[in-house]
């Protein structure tokens, strides 16, 4: 049998949490995607099978203020973004969704800068 991938892993396990988890149009889902040099943030509604916001590192607005910051820190800007755009459209409230990867480092500073620009989750 052969040996899984990181990668292969960590769709499994996204997989898994998936079946559990799901966005509607009241309390979207905040799915969440880091590589290894940028990260990625939607806001879906999987009822519609709409994404309704989303913001990143490579974001042409973002990408003046990444400018020299470590990857964490671009995470949080990341959040703060994805939040303060999810807010525009009225959106208080999301369940998240961190994509088969551990909430530490990166994942987590996104998960605070969207909290802190008031996204409940």
């Amino acid at each position: 049998m052969a040996k899984k991938t990181r990668s292969q892993a960590r769709l499994k396990r996204h997989l898994r949490v998936r079946k559990k988890i799901s966005g509607t149009a009241e309390k979207p889902r905040l799915n969440v995607f880091r590589s290894l040099t940028d990260i990625y943030a939607q806001v879906v509604d999987d009822i519609a099978g709409k994404t309704i916001v989303s913001a990143s590192s490579i974001d042409k607005e973002l990408r003046k203020e990444m400018k020299g910051k470590a990857k964490s820190e671009q995470a949080r800007i990341v959040g703060e973004a994805v939040a303060k755009r999810a807010k525009a459209q009225g959106i208080n409230a999301v369940v998240f969704d961190r994509g088969g990867f551990r909430f530490s480092g990166r994942v987590k500073a996104l998960a605070d800068g969207a909290r802190e620009e008031g996204l409940k989750f």
